[in-house]
């Protein structure tokens, strides 16, 4: 694959967790949380991505979130469970994303808040348009997305790269 392609990043924050006694690594979805889930994998599977890979947070809303989204896609993408992504900040998140294989063209990153968010706004620079304003508008509730586009390798991601092509939310 030529550097000079378009790659794509899906940011993607876990769906509505509940909030039962246990420690906040093992809080599972809520009922809400788990429809949300796989709407937002019809969301994904409809707009034509073709993921080749998924980073997803090793906590159990986040596994919860990929294991129902990923249930709408055409082929599922090689997955990988990465626990660096828990609680990440957004220059972690960069640090995880940088590692991606240069032959990977489309990654799916499934995280938390307020990392997933701040990378979204980090990455998408200056950005502008009717999609910035709506993630503006809307911040980044359970279970929403961002994909952004950018022009280099992996390593190259960094503040900025990136512009902002779509965003959902299940509100929307």
């Amino acid at each position: 694959m030529s550097v000079a392609e378009p790659r794509r990043i899906v940011l993607f924050r876990h769906a509505k967790a509940d909030w039962p006694q246990v420690p906040d690594h093992e809080r599972p979805l809520a009922e809400r949380g788990r429809m949300d889930a796989a709407e937002a994998g019809r969301r994904l599977a409809d707009s034509g991505l073709a993921i080749d890979l998924a980073l997803c947070s090793t906590a159990v809303r986040t596994r919860e979130t990929w294991k129902l989204a990923v249930q709408e896609f055409p082929h599922r993408p090689k997955t990988v469970y990465e626990e660096r992504i828990y609680e990440a900040s957004p220059g972690e998140l960069i640090a995880v994303l940088n590692e991606t294989p240069d032959e990977v063209r489309e990654v799916l990153l499934i995280g938390h808040n307020p990392g997933v968010q701040g990378l979204a706004d980090i990455l998408a620079g200056a950005t502008a348009g009717e999609v910035r304003e709506r993630m503006a508008g809307r911040g980044f509730p359970a279970a929403a997305f961002a994909v952004l586009s950018f022009t280099g390798d992996w390593k190259a991601v960094e503040p900025g790269v990136a512009t902002l092509q779509d965003y959902w939310a299940p509100a929307d």
